[in-house]
């Protein structure tokens, strides 16, 4: 969830709680009730309290790493290229494998040419129109 969507949250629930004081406050509760709700509603608060304290040192935690490097909401040109460097150095390397690949291929048909052409044929075998099939689509079965 972004922040703005949880301070939305935040804020309906927070009128919500207002709606239900100020409607509990308009009736006379006994006395046993109004006490068991005052001591509900400040263990509630306890809770809330602790729970936003964990979140704020989570948030601190997670954060800590964007402060270290600059980052954060606004990270200005520095941190945009340290963020793109990453991108850059992945496109780079899938770059340099398929050259490489693109040169092994090559060589393996270079090597089944010189092979096929330096091999002992009888001239008549260059002229065979299965020879010529034979060396545009390899041996049958593959």
């Amino acid at each position: 969830m972004t922040n703005a969507t949880i301070q939305h949250h935040e804020a309906l629930l927070d009128r919500f709680g207002l709606k239900v004081v100020a409607h509990l406050n308009e009736q006379a509760l006994p006395h046993d009730i109004s006490e068991r709700l005052r001591v509900a509603r400040q263990q509630a608060l306890t809770h809330y309290k602790t729970q936003t304290a964990a979140q704020a040192a989570t948030s601190a935690t997670l954060s800590g790493g964007a402060a270290v490097l600059g980052g954060g909401d606004d990270m200005g040109w520095m941190g945009r290229i340290a963020s793109a460097l990453p991108l850059l150095a992945l496109a780079a390397g899938l770059i340099a494998v398929n050259m490489v690949t693109n040169d092994e291929r090559a060589r393996e048909v270079a090597e089944v040419d010189v092979q096929l052409l330096t091999d002992e044929l009888p001239p008549a075998a260059h002229t065979d129109p299965g020879f010529a099939q034979y060396l545009k689509f390899g041996p049958p079965g593959q």
